[in-house]
């Protein structure tokens, strides 16, 4: 599996949270949605310093 880039993870980060909003009232998968999106900004992020150091 490749990496993904920087850009790419904050897309997913984005399509999650669109989704997390949708599910108003189902607040355990709203809060499983928010972690996935969580992970994918860290991801980000560490592959925003691994491109800039």
């Amino acid at each position: 599996m490749a990496v993904p880039t920087e850009d790419q993870a904050i897309a997913n980060a984005a399509r999650l949270l669109e989704r997390a909003e949708s599910e108003l009232t189902n607040l355990p998968l709203m809060a499983r949605l928010e972690g996935l999106a969580d992970s994918w900004l860290s991801l980000a992020r560490l592959l925003h310093d691994r491109e800039h150091t």
